[in-house]
């Protein structure tokens, strides 16, 4: 068995001072992913940076302040691996992964983007080299008999489930309609599956992003954007998934919800 949790913490620093601390100390995963980590390793004090029962491995991003990712493990990884071979992005901080028995673990933090800007370009340039290094992933894992997990913050919707006030976002980043058939692609021809979605096929939601703006937590007027992406196999012995929802506003230590799933492996 092991439990993979993934956070967005919307700034390290910041959420270890509102409650991720404890957060950490209570989860019961094996694995956390988290993403806008927006630090580098010595920025944090000793206990976020090494908190005590984890190994801790970090990608920033070499633009101070951005983004950054994280994986930390209650079993030393075999191997650690930053980036996914993009010549462009692998020192942006948005890929981290992890060997462990059995399975490999990435932290994954997709681009935001903005529609008809040059950061939704960024965006799609980055859509393309993950999802070539994704079937790459899918293909070594059939090959050597270990199985892939993504964990992490994708910043799309995929259908009219995952986000409550779809109507008002079709021509926005995150519900663009080519983002969602980039992700129809991957859950479909590339062969990767989304586990929530899997185990709480019903929806609307379950949503893990709310923005800090107005009452949108309270009404729960959300976006599912965190996602967990694996292999065939490893989907199919998924037990249980969580999107811990904060139980008020004032109890959230980011804007995201920690998404975590068992697996039977």
């Amino acid at each position: 068995m092991i439990t993979v949790s993934t956070a967005n913490v919307n700034g390290l620093r910041a959420a270890a001072g509102k409650g991720f601390t404890e957060w950490l100390g209570a989860t019961e995963a094996d694995v956390v992913c988290l993403q806008e980590v927006r630090a580098t390793p010595d920025q944090l004090s000793d206990e976020v940076r090494d908190p005590e029962g984890w190994y801790a491995y970090y990608a920033p991003a070499t633009a101070k302040g951005r983004a950054g990712v994280a994986v930390y493990s209650r079993v030393r990884p075999s191997a650690v691996r930053i980036g996914f071979g993009s010549a462009e992005f692998d020192a942006s901080g948005r890929w981290i992964e992890v060997d462990l028995p059995k399975v490999t673990v990435a932290s994954l933090y997709l681009p935001t983007g903005e529609a008809e800007t040059p950061k939704q370009e960024e965006k799609n340039r980055f859509m393309a080299d993950l999802l070539a290094h994704l079937k790459v992933m899918r293909a070594t894992a059939a090959i050597g008999g270990r199985e892939s997990l993504v964990c992490g913050d994708w910043n799309i919707a995929h259908t009219e489930h995952d986000i409550k006030n779809w109507k008002g976002n079709v021509k926005k980043s995150g519900f663009l309609p080519e983002e969602r058939a980039w992700l129809t692609d991957l859950f479909g021809a590339a062969d990767w599956h989304d586990v929530v979605r899997r185990i709480h096929p019903e929806g609307p939601g379950p949503y893990s992003w709310w923005s800090y703006r107005g009452k949108a937590f309270d009404t729960d007027a959300g976006w599912r954007i965190d996602y967990h992406v694996a292999t065939p196999e490893l989907a199919d012995v998924a037990l249980t998934a969580v999107t811990e929802r904060a139980d008020s506003y004032d109890a959230r230590w980011s804007d995201h919800a920690p998404v975590t799933v068992a697996y039977d492996i």
